[in-house]
């Protein structure tokens, strides 16, 4: 009886030791959670642009640039810059503005350039006696369609010529005739000839041209270039004339 007694204390006790044995395993933790996915900071942009593109020595031009998701901007040769904006330049040479902006999704750059021109030579030749021949040797008509006071594509490389020929020698006035072909009444030519020589020196202004050294008149169809009734003929009518005005 006492050895069976004695079996149970011990089959007890092992008992017990199996389970403090099992209780000390823990659970393992769980995994952490995988890190959130990275967001990339968007990429900077730039744009500068300067208007005019081309000017004579001593005068300015108008810078203008904006960025995006940037926080550090410069141009060169200026210096820090706010993210946007516009200034007056007036360098002294042809100069390139190189914009820089930078931020936390990398750096963008733009670049414009601005030309300056050398100050025009003085003519050997008085400008108010300049000789007809090498004026209009110099400052070509331009033509017009139909019933039309519209400056044509084409007339505008003759504008651009005619108005850097007038910038170098800033003294000499034009009168700008306007003329028409022979079809139409006297009085509605006389408009249209108004209008076209309008035209002209506007498209001269807008090319640098100053417009207290144009004078405009109308001719309607008083005075043809060409008298023959076919579209050739009338084409040669349809014009703004440019003469030094004396």
């Amino acid at each position: 009886m006492q050895v069976n007694h004695r079996k149970y204390i011990a089959s007890a006790i092992s008992l017990a030791a199996l389970l403090a044995v099992a209780g000390c395993h823990k659970k393992k933790p769980a995994p952490p959670p995988p890190p959130p996915p990275t967001v990339s900071a968007p990429a900077p942009t730039a744009e500068i642009t300067v208007n005019p593109t081309s000017i004579n020595a001593g005068e300015s031009a108008v810078l203008t640039w904006k960025t995006t998701n940037a926080t550090d901007v410069s141009i060169e040769g200026i210096g820090q810059v706010a993210t946007a904006g516009t200034m007056n330049v007036k360098p002294t040479e042809s100069t390139n503005y190189h914009l820089i902006a930078r931020g936390d999704g990398g750096s963008a750059d733009a670049t414009a350039r601005l030309t300056v021109n050398s100050a025009p030579q003085a003519s050997n030749m008085q400008e108010e006696n300049m000789d007809d021949t090498l004026f209009h040797q110099n400052v070509h008509d331009i033509f017009f369609d139909y019933d039309s006071y519209e400056i044509r594509p084409d007339a505008q490389p003759t504008i651009q010529q005619d108005a850097a020929f007038l910038n170098q020698h800033p003294n000499l006035k034009v009168v700008i005739g306007g003329y028409c072909d022979e079809r139409g009444s006297i009085e509605y030519n006389l408009t249209l000839g108004e209008n076209r020589a309008n035209a002209a020196k506007q498209a001269l202004v807008n090319a640098g041209v100053s417009p207290d050294r144009l004078r405009t008149v109308s001719y309607g169809k008083e005075k043809q270039f060409c008298t023959d009734h076919t579209e050739q003929c009338w084409q040669q009518n349809r014009r703004a004339q440019f003469n030094i005005d004396r």
